[in-house]
């Protein structure tokens, strides 16, 4: 799955820690939770998907390690992620 040029450029920028921010940890996350809620829906229709469903695995297991990273490197902005994306209760 592939996301949207817009859509892309849309996360990223409400994302960005600065001008030219495309690749950090916080933009990574950013993406990554919109391609798994992409897949949860999709998986909603076709429940015998089981090859988007490895991949959606795979996903949460990336975003679940820079998720630590974050934590690990900058807790408040760790904090502020969570938050932005509801990830957490």
């Amino acid at each position: 799955m592939v996301l949207v040029k817009e859509k892309k450029s849309e996360v990223i920028d409400n994302f960005k820690i600065h001008a030219k921010d495309t690749g950090s940890a916080v933009v990574q996350i950013a993406l990554i939770s919109e391609k798994i809620a992409y897949l949860s829906e999709h998986l909603k229709t076709h429940r015998k998907d089981f090859h988007s469903r490895r991949g959606l695995l795979i996903m949460i297991g990336k975003r679940r390690r820079l998720l630590a990273y974050l934590q690990k490197k900058d807790s408040q902005k760790y904090e502020e992620t969570i938050k932005k994306l509801k990830l957490r209760k």
